[in-house]
């Protein structure tokens, strides 16, 4: 038998973790990451809130609830033996009615269900002990809920990749992927205008916010699309980053993946405020002037975009004005803490998230793994997958890729 060759698009966090668990693993195998930017984590591993989730929300027996809880526990080790920044300031779920109430008492279920070590429930003096500028009825902890940095944890996993003998290939976009029953071809370009076509026993695409179309090359179905979404984030002016210990979330509406906006102490000491969620005019769109044609038409043209339009349009347009207003986004902050005005905060860099949106108007809910002949496909790996990265390869590696 000749070297195994295993190609993987998209050097983003769960590319780079696939991509070391083959070198770890497969000590006799060839991998190749092929990404389309001139650096790794460039989009939505680079773009999140840097929280590593403990678990609450997930379905339990769901491939989020099982890799996430997996992940956490490879993650925090990974961190502590590369002595990268890892840190369990802890989160606590805001209550502000009994609808809240009622929901917080679903989480806490699926929390245990799911394994989530320390959740306990709060009364207002516990709110205060551990958040002194919170208001609500009562909350949901998680004391182990963590904050790390994403970017810097997926520098490291290429720098795994390349001693082991890996290669990252920079400024290499997939163009064409074609396949037959022996392996599968990619051609790729890079900056001086070259094709390239490489060759791979088995090809794993973990493209993020392309993940829809770069299937579509391997053959597979046009459902889900891919629908991206924009969340604007702000940051705290650093006199007022004392208002925030840890993590402060608002309790999850269970019709919607996002979480609404929250406040988030970063490893580097920066207090976030966000993201909130509209549609983006470009899958790239981390600004309001970044408008793509085809991408917007693409968007435009899904009839599961419509559908959910129809079903949600009252929230959409609420999502709209916070996100055109600092002093509309800071009123949903202060329903966390009332002391926070539009004077404390500042523009931040905003994130995209690629979210699989099916066309029936389904928002995908779990991770989701299409296989197409000798290609794989990632086609929807949101919000946990940065905290699930190393248990999403590990799950790849040993279900997918052991297989074959």
């Amino acid at each position: 038998m000749g070297i195994e060759r295993i190609g993987i698009v998209g050097a983003g966090i769960v590319g780079l973790a696939l991509a070391r668990w083959v070198t770890v693993n497969r000590p006799g195998a060839r991998v190749t990451v092929l990404e389309k930017e001139d650096r790794v984590a460039a989009h939505q591993t680079g773009h999140n809130s840097g929280v590593v989730h403990a678990g609450l929300y997930y379905r339990p027996g769901s491939l989020k609830a099982t890799l996430c809880r997996r992940g956490v526990g490879l993650l925090r080790e990974y961190c502590a033996e590369r002595e990268l920044p890892y840190e369990e300031v802890g989160k606590i779920l805001v209550a502000r009615s009994a609808d809240d109430s009622a929901r917080l008492d679903a989480i806490e279920r699926r929390a245990e269900a799911n394994g989530v070590p320390g959740v306990r429930r709060l009364g207002p003096e516990g709110l205060r002990e551990l958040e002194p500028r919170v208001q609500g009825t009562g909350g949901l902890h998680s004391p182990h809920t963590a904050v790390t940095d994403f970017i810097a944890v997926a520098e490291s996993l290429a720098d795994d990749v390349r001693r082991a003998g890996g290669r990252v290939l920079l400024d290499s976009p997939v163009i064409a992927l074609g396949q037959d029953a022996d392996g599968a071809e990619v051609l790729t370009g890079d900056p001086r205008g070259e094709r390239v076509k490489r060759w791979f026993d088995t090809v794993v695409l973990c493209g993020g916010l392309y993940s829809d179309r770069l299937a579509r090359m391997a053959g597979a179905d046009t459902d889900p699309r891919i629908v991206p979404f924009r969340g604007q984030y702000h940051e705290l002016v650093p006199e007022r980053r004392h208002l925030v210990r840890g993590l402060i979330y608002p309790v999850p509406d269970p019709r919607y993946p996002f979480l609404g906006v929250h406040l988030t102490r970063h490893v580097h000491g920066e207090v976030m405020a966000g993201p909130n969620a509209i549609l983006a005019t470009a899958r790239e769109g981390y600004r309001v002037r970044d408008v793509l044609r085809r991408d917007l038409a693409e968007t435009l043209a899904w009839p599961g975009l419509w559908r959910l339009a129809r079903a949600h349009w009252t929230v959409g347009a609420r999502e709209m004005v916070v996100s055109a207003s600092r002093a509309a986004f800071a009123r949903e902050a202060r329903r966390l803490v009332p002391e926070i005005t539009a004077e404390d905060l500042c523009s931040a860099p905003a994130g995209v998230r690629a979210q699989a949106l099916t066309r029936d108007g389904t928002l995908l809910d779990d991770f989701a793994i299409d296989t197409r002949g000798r290609v794989v496909c990632v086609r929807n790996a949101p919000s946990p997958a940065a905290t699930s990265a190393l248990a999403i390869g590990e799950y790849l590696g040993e279900k997918v890729l052991s297989t074959r």
